[in-house]
């Protein structure tokens, strides 16, 4: 550490930045591989949603101030040497560390779009073809079950029909959806 003596002060502040921020970002990035920071523990009490999807990122976080502050820090350090100017140094470094962020959410939105939803949702069974499990009574008069594959499962839903009596494997289509996770079908 004997060189951070011979630098001048501005050159300085950017190794006392990018050192810790290096250190806590190579933590962070080994508790995510190892799973076990499922929050950021010290996040802001607000957030900018800049997501639709059910988890937003949040723009002030401790995570994106040590993102902000590695781009800051080492792009000091890399341009450093070649601006003589401390106020253009600065706007181009904020302008990194920014940068830095926006990668950040770039890569994190990319592998988001890597995620798959297999949440059941009844709505999704709508015109959709099935076969009768249990046979289902004619004209509405009780239920019966139906077994229907939805997203690469298969699921078994309560069933009633406007029709007649629906026999044990008859293929049916979904047509319309009643109160509590009830169908009605029809024969195909």
């Amino acid at each position: 550490m004997e060189f951070l003596d011979q630098l001048d002060p501005l050159q300085r502040i950017f190794w006392y930045i990018a050192l810790p921020a290096t250190l806590i970002f190579l933590i962070q990035s080994i508790m995510t591989f190892m799973g076990t920071d499922a929050l950021d523990g010290t996040s802001a009490d607000f957030n900018a949603d800049l997501e639709d999807g059910p988890e937003p990122f949040q723009l002030f976080s401790f995570r994106n101030l040590i993102h902000f502050l590695l781009g800051f820090g080492w792009s000091g350090i890399a341009f450093g040497g070649g601006i003589s100017s401390p106020f253009l140094l600065l706007v181009i470094t904020t302008g990194c560390g920014v940068g830095f962020v926006a990668i950040f959410f770039f890569i994190i939105r990319q592998l988001l779009k890597l995620s798959e939803d297999n949440s059941f949702r009844i709505a999704e069974t709508l015109n959709h073809q099935a076969t009768v499990y249990i046979p289902i009574p004619a004209h509405k008069s009780g239920s019966g079950k139906i077994q229907i594959s939805v997203k690469g499962s298969i699921h078994e839903i309560p069933a009633i029909t406007a029709g007649e009596k629906l026999e044990f494997g008859t293929l049916v289509q979904v047509t319309k959806i009643m109160a509590d996770n009830l169908v009605e079908v029809e024969s195909i």
